[in-house]
């Protein structure tokens, strides 16, 4: 049956201090959603889904089926990351490097000091996929296909838009970011040399018109 295309994506800005903490169901700790997609989807039915997390006790990962895993640490002395299966045992301590795994497996997490503060991608496997890198240079729209949905999130330094369309918009700080739709035209510059700016290409991996219709 024929369904109506989803909307477009619009550009948007959004700051850590504005978006609301959702405890988790064990009590392990918080997550703040700062975007995802179609709209209003549900846990079960995302394409692609951005967070920042806030962990504050040792415990389980929930379990997300069908789902690549981003995760990249913000803020603490980071965290312990092992598969139950084995295929994994990683030390996420490095600021702003992403750690990638399945959503599907069973991690248990160990903090390796007090809380820590982590930005979360996930992608549903065949619908989706993300690349997840941190910078220091210069971003814009020119390096990016025209169907990607570019989010940035600055973890350290100012940066400035410098294109005429958005010549005048206040600079993105630490702590926030941009939502950039398919098809935007965009080029941010760091202002000074610590100037770090984590940056996630949203790229859907279905064909248009599978996009379109559904069952």
């Amino acid at each position: 049956m024929s369904a109506a295309p989803s909307p477009i994506p619009q550009a948007r800005r959004f700051a850590l201090a504005e978006l609301t903490p959702m405890p988790w169901k064990n009590g392990g700790g918080t997550t703040r959603e700062i975007a995802a997609w179609p709209p209003a989807a549900g846990l079960d039915t995302f394409d692609w889904r951005l967070s920042i997390a806030d962990i504050a006790a040792d415990g389980p990962f929930s379990a997300f089926p069908g789902i690549d895993r981003q995760i990249v640490l913000l803020d603490g002395d980071g965290v312990r990351l092992r598969a139950r299966d084995g295929s994994f045992d990683h030390r996420l301590v490095a600021l702003g490097e992403p750690f990638a795994f399945a959503g599907e497996a069973a991690v248990d997490a160990t903090l390796l000091g007090g809380s820590t503060r982590d930005f979360n991608v996930m992608t549903r496997r065949g619908r989706c996929r993300a690349r997840v890198v941190c910078t220091g240079e210069a971003i814009a729209s020119t390096d990016v296909d025209a169907d990607t949905t570019v989010v940035l999130y600055v973890l350290a330094g100012n940066w400035r838009c410098d294109d005429a369309q958005h010549a005048q918009a206040e600079a993105l700080t630490a702590g926030s970011g941009i939502l950039l739709p398919p098809g935007s035209a965009f080029h941010w510059l760091p202002q000074g040399g610590d100037a770090r700016c984590l940056v996630v290409r949203l790229q859907s991996t279905q064909p248009s018109s599978d996009r379109e219709t559904t069952s």
